[in-house]
């Protein structure tokens, strides 16, 4: 499906067809999946840039999401991973082969996705994935999310100035129990990851620490795992300095590891 206008906003999804004529013969697919009270918009120019190496795309927009922070209490993990589920079948449908990508919390949904559907998902690209957190204030949220509704937000670690990922400057705390629980069941299951594993690692990131990607390291399967690291982006690499990096590494990550009808 082309974008149209109508819904060529910030916050909308986009879903773009493939164009196996550019990819060896076969029709390769790509999931962008957004972090927690984040949005599509900070997705887009990462798809954008490879359909137009002749990937499909489908970047949807979390439940929850792009309107106001308190919806997002009203949702839980369930229903993220449900709206990343459709849109990766929606890609099936036009595609031969699919890679999931996420940022953030997006790259947990991700890791999911690869637990849960195994071999229909030919290759996994993170952006510093979130899965784990050193923070001990976390472990008060069971307690916590009833009395407070939200707390002050993580939008817009960005250090490129004018960016904007269009994401709440809320941060709903039933929402963020919600994540947490995601998380558990996430590390529980890593070692059924075998896929081709590329995540990019800001060097600098105001929101998350390096456990999440220590985690992923000794807890995947895969035989292909790299860690680039990002020396001049914060935690919304893929609008940050960094952006062509992972731009350019993903479409040659994909063209190695997911293959073309020259296999």
């Amino acid at each position: 499906m082309a974008e149209t206008p109508s819904r060529n906003f910030p916050t909308a999804p986009l879903a773009l067809p493939p164009s196996p004529e550019k990819t060896g013969g076969v029709a390769v697919g790509v999931l962008f999946v957004h972090g927690f009270t984040g949005s599509p918009a900070s997705m887009k120019p990462w798809a954008r840039a490879l359909a137009e190496r002749g990937y499909g795309v489908e970047v949807p927009l979390l439940p929850g999401h792009g309107t106001r922070w308190q919806d997002l209490n009203k949702v839980s993990w369930a229903d993220w991973y449900a709206e990343a589920d459709a849109a990766f079948e929606r890609l099936r449908q036009s595609c031969d082969r699919v890679v999931v990508a996420g940022l953030s919390m997006g790259g947990c949904l991700a890791l999911r996705l690869a637990e849960e559907r195994q071999d229909a998902i030919s290759g996994i690209l993170l952006v510093n994935p979130f899965l784990s957190s050193i923070r001990t204030e976390l472990a008060l949220l069971p307690v916590l999310k009833y009395a407070v509704p939200s707390l002050r937000g993580v939008v817009n670690d960005i250090k490129k100035p004018g960016q904007d990922e269009v994401g709440y400057t809320r941060t709903p705390l039933k929402a963020l129990a919600s994540q947490l629980t995601m998380w558990k069941d996430v590390r529980a299951n890593l070692g059924q990851v075998t896929q081709p594993l590329l995540v990019f690692q800001s060097d600098e990131d105001h929101v998350l620490d390096a456990t999440s990607v220590d985690l992923i390291r000794a807890g995947v399967s895969s035989k292909v795992l790299e860690v680039v690291p990002l020396p001049e982006s914060y935690h919304v690499a893929t609008i940050d300095n960094d952006d062509q990096v992972i731009f350019d590494r993903t479409a040659a990550f994909i063209a190695e590891h997911v293959g073309t009808a020259d296999d």
